[in-house]
């Protein structure tokens, strides 16, 4: 049985850039945030990112079992250090995603790592949301409320989370909680990282564009921009989400072009969506604070920079460490899942009402 008040939880992500596992600690009461802990990565090598790569796509009817024993071992690995831990969110590896379709599928079993572990384990956030007419996506808004809290943000500021995908929540920090219905908008933007980081691999056999040098050598195709910005996606009202792979049509418009002009194809395009995102939001945000990977290319942060009129800067400039907080997220939700509340809303995920979920 949890204490009462605040505890320590471990949160973790592996996210659909594949590129390893964050695992975090946040004292929290599922409500507010008390404070932040140790944190630590485990990359994936590059034989268990192969694996996982053919398993995208995948469903739980098809065997995914190597899949996520990969899953499984490199969080165990990552957690068990970790010491002080009252409960621990896993959030599994997301394989495919088609909320409305066929759901939702994050391979990991939370029981096996509570097992080994000795501790709860609180796992399988998304399903409840989806099965409820949600889209199960993104998850994290109700924690960037408690964040806009934690950062004192006095108008409102947006979340953008670059990683595989990319993801804005609008938060007005006025509100008093996240499942008021003026506290947030939230909704997945369009490709980030993901279709950057395949073409590295593919071409150069790294794993990004550090820093995002080649990216800013090159020249944006105008064409394929503006045929991108007409996916029926971007006419579609928010709440929304998307699968790593609704957008492979971009990645082989730009098969033909030179590395760099393909790179800085790609970035441009992450600007576009996230500008066509903002638009959406009920008012334009006061700051863009910049999470995940791709707050480090310095081809899309000068182009977001450039592109919208408010400050877009990166969220260790408000003291918040952009590496960790999807898994300091999911500490949040399995405090929240422990305890009982909600983890999403109309204006999160479009599920009908504010809704509870985890296992």
């Amino acid at each position: 049985m949890l204490q009462d008040g605040v505890i320590t939880v471990l949160g973790t992500m592996s996210g659909t850039s594949l590129d390893g596992v964050d695992a975090a600690v946040l004292h929290t009461d599922g409500v507010q945030i008390a404070g932040f802990g140790p944190s630590a990565y485990r990359p994936y090598s590059a034989a268990e990112q192969a694996v996982l790569k053919a398993h995208l796509g995948r469903w739980q009817d098809a065997d995914c079992s190597q899949a996520a024993q990969i899953v499984e071992d490199a969080h165990i690995a990552l957690m068990q250090p970790f010491e002080g831990i009252a409960l621990a969110g896993f959030h599994g590896q997301t394989l495919a995603h088609d909320p409305g379709g066929r759901g939702t599928h994050q391979c990991g079993d939370g029981a096996r790592l509570a097992a080994v572990l000795g501790y709860p384990v609180a796992w399988d956030f998304r399903s409840a949301d989806v099965a409820a007419g949600g889209q199960g996506a993104p998850l994290a808004p109700f924690y960037h409320f408690a964040l806009a809290k934690w950062i004192e943000a006095a108008a409102p500021v947006a979340f953008l989370n670059l990683g595989g995908v990319g993801n804005i929540t609008w938060v007005n920090p006025a509100c008093d909680a996240p499942t008021d219905p003026a506290a947030l908008l939230a909704f997945d933007t369009g490709p980030a990282n993901a279709p950057m980081n395949d073409l590295m691999r593919l071409r150069q056999g790294v794993d990004y564009d550090a820093g995002g040098a080649l990216a800013a050598q090159g020249q944006a195709d105008a064409g394929i921009l503006s045929d991108f910005m007409t996916h029926p996606y971007f006419g579609k009202p928010a709440p929304k989400s998307l699968d790593r792979d609704a957008f492979a049509g971009l990645s082989k418009a730009v098969a033909d072009l030179p590395d760099a002009d393909a790179l800085a194809t790609l970035a441009a395009a992450v600007v576009q969506s996230v500008v066509a995102a903002c638009a959406l939001c009920p008012t334009l945000p006061a700051q863009l604070l910049v999470t995940g990977g791709g707050r480090h290319n310095k081809a899309v942060m000068s182009g977001l920079a450039q592109s919208l009129p408010c400050d877009v800067i990166a969220v260790e400039e408000v003291g918040l460490d952009g590496d960790m907080l999807e898994a300091q997220a999911f500490a949040y939700l399995a405090a929240r899942t422990a305890r009982g509340y909600a983890l999403s809303s109309p204006q999160t995920t479009g599920v009908p009402a504010p809704l509870g979920g985890g296992v």
